[in-house]
């Protein structure tokens, strides 16, 4: 996410903390990289740009 949105660490912990905070994904504790996205399915953006096929799964 750092090199994505070319923003510091610190911004990111901070972006996840929102995310968690808003109830769009749960992290578990203790675990790293254990990020939960919460959202459904059909009320992400299609992300044709990376060519992922909607009847794979992530």
């Amino acid at each position: 996410m750092q090199r994505h949105f070319r923003v510091s660490s610190p911004s990111v912990h901070q972006m996840i903390v929102t995310l968690e905070r808003d109830g769009l994904i749960r992290r578990q504790a203790g675990a790293p990289r254990s990020i939960e996205i919460l959202v459904p399915p059909e009320d992400l953006p299609i992300l044709s740009w990376r060519r992922i096929e909607l009847s794979k799964s992530l």
